[in-house]
Parts: C-alpha cells; structure tokens; sequence
C-alpha cells in the first residue's frame, strides 16, 4: 500500500510538471502519452489533484488552477519585501555556518540576505548559482566561491540549465541552503520555477545538512512545483511557528523547526 501511494503520488507531481510545461493545460491523452500510461490512470491521479484544488478538470482536458499559474513576482521586488524578516530569517541561518564550512546558495531574495549576512565569515567555500551572491561573497575573507555556467537570467542573474546542474553535482557540501515558495502541510515545500526546482534537487544531493528558508506567508500557499519527499529537508529556518497541520508534517518527515530570536 505505501509503494502504491508514493508511485502515485510521483504520477501527480510528473502531472503537475507536465502542466506547467504544456503552459498550464493539456489534454488528459497527452498527459498519458508523455507519462506512458493510460488515460484511466491519469484520470485518477487528476481526481485527487482537483481534491487538493491544484487542478481543474475540463471535458478532455485538465488545467492548473489559476492560483499554482501566479508567478513569482520580479526579484528586486521580492528583495524589498518583508525586508526586515528576511534579514532576522538570514542571521539566523548564519549563526548556523561557522568559519571554514561549505555550502551551496541559491537564487532567492531571502538567500542574498544570507549572503550578506555571512560578510563577516572567513575561508567560505560557496557554490551557487546566483550573481549577486557570488558578487557579495567572492573578493572577501579568503572565501572560495564557485559560480554556476549557463546562460545568466536576465530578471535575477541565476544560472540554470544542464550545463548549471552538471556543474553543482560535482560538488559535496556541508549545507544546501534553498528558498522555498510554498509550504502546506499535504504537498510539503513547492516551488513556483521547474528550473529552480530541478537544480535544487540536485544541489540538495551533494550536501550533508539542507535547510529551507520560508517566512510564515509561505505557510498554507500553493506553487506549481512540489518537491517530491518533505523528508528531504533537515531544518526550516522560518519566523513564525506554522499551523498545527504543518507542524505535523514537517515533525512527520523529521524536520526541526528553527525561529531566530526564540
């Protein structure tokens, strides 16, 4: 029974992602086409999404539901928001790095905090994907920072892609740090970029410890892309103490759960 749940619950992220890469609808038989199974198959794994309100079904076809379709906003106004606890968010998680250590930053607001907040840190060794935290962290303090290839994106400065991902795995980190979009307690953390997502998974791989950063508005969203096992984070380092349904989750997939100043 539990292989029988994971598999499907696999199937509905592969659908979700098929989605958002068919531009948020499709017809139910490309959906079994591109996943290779039959169309009853896919009609199931789209009756739970709809339960979960991540999916409308429509005569042949399924659609994302216009609240996963909402893309992040652009990243300098992303920086400026909720500023303030973005930086309590970034002390906190440097307080967790010491001197020395390893670690693997990516592309969000909330990590270039981080960054800024580790400028009194010594002999770093940062891998990332980001422009602006290699430009904060690289020429200070004896730090090694290796910065992704790849086209550069122009709206954030972050290099993604498989030239990126194949550079990141050559790695072994002591810490991923990832940014998250969303997190409720029946998807876990979710992410509103398939490109961000894939190359999360992969620097989540080459580290020992992964910690998500989230401020509490992330708690009960939705975004396009979930990871697939909640298990897979360590630590959320967030502001404000989740809802009872998602501390259960993060408790069930052994999370620990980290407030800075508490």
């Amino acid at each position: 029974m539990k292989n029988t749940a994971l598999q499907s619950n696999q199937r509905e992220q592969e659908i979700l992602r098929e989605l958002r890469l068919a531009g948020g609808n499709c017809r139910i038989a490309y959906l079994a086409e591109c996943l290779a199974v039959s169309d009853e198959t896919i009609r199931r794994n789209i009756k739970t999404l709809q339960s979960k309100s991540l999916v409308k079904k429509v005569h042949g076809g399924v659609y994302l539901t216009e609240d996963l379709t909402i893309t992040e906003p652009p990243f300098q106004s992303r920086m400026a928001k909720n500023s303030g606890i973005k930086k309590l968010l970034a002390i906190g998680v440097a307080k967790m790095i010491k001197d020395g250590d390893s670690l693997f930053l990516d592309i969000g607001s909330t990590t270039a905090y981080i960054a800024e907040a580790l400028r009194n840190h010594h002999n770093l060794y940062i891998v990332t994907n980001s422009v602006m935290v290699s430009s904060i962290l690289a020429t200070i303090n004896n730090n090694r920072v290796f910065l992704a290839g790849g086209e550069l994106r122009s709206h954030d400065g972050g290099a993604f892609g498989y030239e990126a991902i194949r550079f990141i795995k050559r790695f072994n980190v002591q810490y991923a740090i990832l940014s998250i979009g969303a997190i409720n307690a029946e998807n876990g953390f979710m992410l509103h970029d398939i490109q961000e997502a894939d190359l999360s998974k992969e620097a989540a791989a080459t580290a020992q410890t992964i910690i998500a950063v989230a401020d509490h508005e992330k708690f009960g969203r939705l975004a396009p892309i979930a990871f697939e096992d909640a298990n897979l984070f360590d630590v959320l380092v967030t502001d404000k103490q989740p809802s009872a349904d998602i501390c259960k989750m993060l408790n069930d997939n052994e999370v620990d759960i980290v407030i800075p100043g508490r």
